[in-house]
């Protein structure tokens, strides 16, 4: 492939709307192939004749696999453009999510499940870059909300799967739904452009891309310490919320599915809005700002009563959470540098999720000791304050040019 500069040109309107659904396709359906495992942890642990902290071990090992996933499909995607790797990705976890549904035993679906987090984890990085290489700099804060909001619209799809097809057709069907983003890699290659910017800065090796990335170990160290505590965020108030629902509120799986869908409604709200706030007052203001929202919400979120608190303050909750999330893919990418754009992002994103793999874990055990409502609020309520202080005194790089290709028309 020809990676000189050449003419800089102008993606069409419909060339930059393949680019972005396909990332937002991609991260949608791979939370989907997460998520259902979150609704399932009582049915699964029976299924299999083990305890739910065992069942619960299955996710921190999906989590903990996915840095595996964003090393190697972000190096490929560096070395040899975004498209290629993504179709494979794609492709990927899609089979490994089908085979979930056709597991005998425990050990069986634990691997199963570690070999899905490489695929979970290789699908951000390049989805992200190759989206906000392909549109123009002042959307880029919408379009970040937009992409991000796709782990949310992953959350509610499996919500919606949990009361409409588990109870008629089962558990293995969950996971055989997950076969149906191979789909996606026919739409890539036939629709997507490769990426404008990956063409001006690509490299000629591998080794060229590690030299790269060793210089940037300074920033790189700080992007993971940012991203594992966005992990503890995120993972913290939504892994566990469902069975929080079940035994705390001892909710039945309708009303726990509907308050599913609510919440991942909010999420996506929030991180369109938030996202687009950050184009207008910068990135680390647009995270403190839905950390805010997210923090003050605590009290009702965990301690609150009734079906309707539950609800709203559960909306609220996600709104905050998802709305810091929002600012993250066009955050990471504006500070990664233009010729590992492709594996700095997603890796420290997945670094991220290695470090806070044992957040569902630690909850439960922090559940057994002083209470389900106390586990969720006081791991929270350290994280957001965590998360403030390293976002505080951090850098942006808002409005980075990625490339010569003129993307403001």
């Amino acid at each position: 492939m020809d990676v000189s500069p050449g003419t800089p040109t102008t993606l069409s309107t419909s060339q930059r709307t393949h680019a972005v659904m396909a990332g937002y396709l991609g991260w949608t359906m791979d939370a989907f192939d997460f998520f259902v495992v979150v609704f399932m942890i009582s049915t699964l642990a029976d299924n299999f004749h083990v305890s739910k902290s065992r069942l619960v071990f299955t996710m921190t090992m999906t989590l903990a696999m996915r840095p595996v996933g964003a090393f190697v499909f972000g190096l490929l995607a560096d070395r040899f453009g975004r498209r290629v790797p993504l179709m494979a990705n794609v492709i990927y976890f899609s089979v490994i999510e089908v085979l979930c549904g056709f597991a005998p035993n425990y050990t069986v679906f634990l691997v199963l499940r570690a070999l899905y987090g490489i695929g979970m984890g290789g699908e951000w990085g390049i989805g992200a870059s190759l989206a906000m290489e392909s549109i123009p700099q002042r959307w880029r804060g919408i379009i970040s909300g937009l992409l991000q909001s796709g782990y949310s619209a992953g959350y509610l799809l499996a919500a919606v799967a949990y009361r409409f097809v588990f109870p008629s057709l089962g558990w293995r069907w969950m996971f055989w739904l997950g076969g149906i983003p191979a789909i996606l890699a026919l739409y890539i290659r036939w629709h997507v452009p490769e990426s404008e910017a990956w063409k001006e800065h690509a490299t000629n090796s591998m080794a060229q891309i590690m030299r790269v990335f060793a210089n940037y170990w300074k920033s790189f160290a700080y992007l993971c310490v940012m991203m594992t505590l966005f992990m503890f965020l995120s993972h913290g108030t939504q892994d566990l919320y469902p069975d929080f629902l079940k035994t705390e509120h001892h909710l039945n799986p309708s009303w726990v599915s509907y308050i599913a869908i609510i919440y991942n409604v909010g999420a996506i709200v929030g991180a369109i809005i938030f996202g687009l706030l950050s184009q207008r007052i910068g990135r680390r203001k647009g995270i403190l700002l839905a950390l805010f929202v997210s923090i003050v919400t605590i009290p009702a979120w965990a301690f609150g009563h009734g079906i309707v608190m539950i609800a709203v303050a559960a909306f609220i909750m996600q709104m905050g959470v998802q709305g810091a999330w929002g600012v993250v893919p066009v955050h990471l990418n504006e500070l990664a540098p233009d010729s590992a754009r492709g594996l700095v992002p997603g890796f420290a994103y997945q670094l991220g999720i290695l470090f806070a793999s044992g957040t569902n874990s630690i909850e439960y055990a922090l559940r057994d000791h002083y209470g389900y409502r106390w586990a969720l609020a006081g791991f929270e309520i350290v994280t957001i304050l965590g998360l403030a202080v390293v976002v505080w005194f951090g850098r942006e790089a808002h409005g980075k040019q990625f490339s010569r290709l003129r993307t403001d028309g």
